[in-house]
């Protein structure tokens, strides 16, 4: 194969597959003319492999490096003698360590092709904890502190492909790395290891949101080249929410009980930005707490109804840009009142989302992230 073929297979740039020669080693086993590199199917194996550790995060010095490793061994078990015996007719005492053992060399790495959720070690440095204790047993009594996540500053290739992370963690890069590719499962698997390890808000702050804001930069300075990618990721960071969003029963409209009124979650009129809210949804879930969400562009009508035949403990107000958000309307949504003469009840309207910079609302909140947004509206809910 040509290196364009390669290119076109593997998902990435043929400047990349150069650079990949060029820097790691990981070029062609024989060239045409001693110039043009031509690809066996044991050299595209081999960039496969390479591809897939980089997904998981890993540096790729350090991903050729074991791409090239476990060819390597590969080479020497297929020339090694057959299991059973040993060379020179002899026997080892306890059974042979060797191709059949099982017991490990000093990489401590299974075969080629394992993965952090295989059921086999985990690579270096892909399953590290999130600081602030909020990997496994994080903060418990007598537990062993984990070992602080090394920054790792991410290099900006040659050939121009790649986002720029600064010190962003490896699960950041590798989510940047299968959002470029438009690989889906390794998205997905991704997606699905950071929420179930870290939780949806330690998960969203420190992974998700600091990649989708990477991919928003890089289609922004690129003329919209990327746009594709970020609609890729965003989609799936939809279907991951969704899938780790517990069932929650729903309250009943306008509970007399306040503790059991629903939230109400809406864009406003014009925004479409709904994934910050699909977040809070999923973490309001996980708490118990039950929420009706709306989605994008509500028109003001149907978000007035929509709080009226309900009767919300809280109503959160989705707007991404200083454009569409509007204080006439969530003064009106805050004024709405319901219940009997005496005991009439009004929601806790939080503004939400960067649109209402400079323009919040005098007594109404206006959380600057998840966590204080979940804490707003438990507050709201629960007293």
């Amino acid at each position: 194969m040509t290196t364009g073929e390669v290119a076109r297979r593997l998902g990435v740039a043929p400047t990349t597959v150069r650079s990949w020669d060029q820097r790691y080693g990981l070029g062609p086993a024989a060239r045409v003319g001693g110039r043009h590199r031509r690809w066996t199917a044991g050299d595209l194996a081999r960039l496969e492999r390479m591809c897939a550790l980089t997904a998981t995060g890993l540096p790729p010095a350090e991903a050729a490096r074991l791409a090239l490793h476990e060819a390597g061994a590969e080479a020497a078990a297929a020339d090694a003698p057959p299991e059973g015996g040993s060379v020179g007719g002899g026997s080892t005492e306890g059974g042979p360590v060797g191709r059949g053992s099982t017991e490990r060399g000093s990489t401590g790495r299974g075969p080629a092709g394992s993965g952090p959720r295989g059921g086999r070690e985990p690579l270096p440095g892909a399953r590290e904890p999130l600081p602030g204790g909020g990997g496994p047993g994080g903060g418990a009594p007598g537990a062993e502190a984990p070992a602080p996540r090394r920054a790792v500053r991410a290099r900006r290739p040659a050939d121009g492909g790649g986002l720029r992370l600064g010190d962003a963690r490896q699960e950041c890069k590798g989510l940047a790395r299968a959002a470029l590719r438009l690989d889906a499962a390794a998205l997905d698997a991704q997606l699905e290891a950071a929420i179930e390890e870290y939780g949806l808000v330690a998960a969203w702050q420190e992974v998700i949101m600091p990649t989708l804001q990477a991919v928003g930069r890089k289609w922004e300075n690129s003329g919209e080249r990327y746009v594709e990618v970020e609609h890729f990721l965003s989609w799936h960071v939809s279907g991951a929410l969704r899938r780790h969003t517990p069932p929650v029963p729903t309250a009943p409209a306008a509970a007399p009980d306040r503790s059991g009124a629903a939230t109400v979650l809406a864009c406003v009129p014009g925004e479409n930005h709904t994934l910050p809210l699909e977040v809070l949804a999923a973490a309001l879930a996980e708490r118990g707490l039950s929420v009706r969400m709306f989605g994008a562009a509500v028109p003001v009508e149907s978000l007035v109804a929509a709080v009226r035949r309900t009767g919300p403990a809280a109503v959160g107000l989705w707007a991404q840009s200083r454009t569409t958000a509007s204080r006439p309307l969530a003064q009106y949504v805050a004024g709405l009142e319901w219940g009997v003469r005496g005991a009439r009840r009004r929601p806790a309207v939080l503004t939400l989302g960067p649109g209402w910079a400079g323009q919040t609302v005098p007594g109404l909140p206006h959380p600057p992230g998840l966590a204080e947004a979940v804490a707003a509206v438990e507050s709201a809910v629960r007293g």
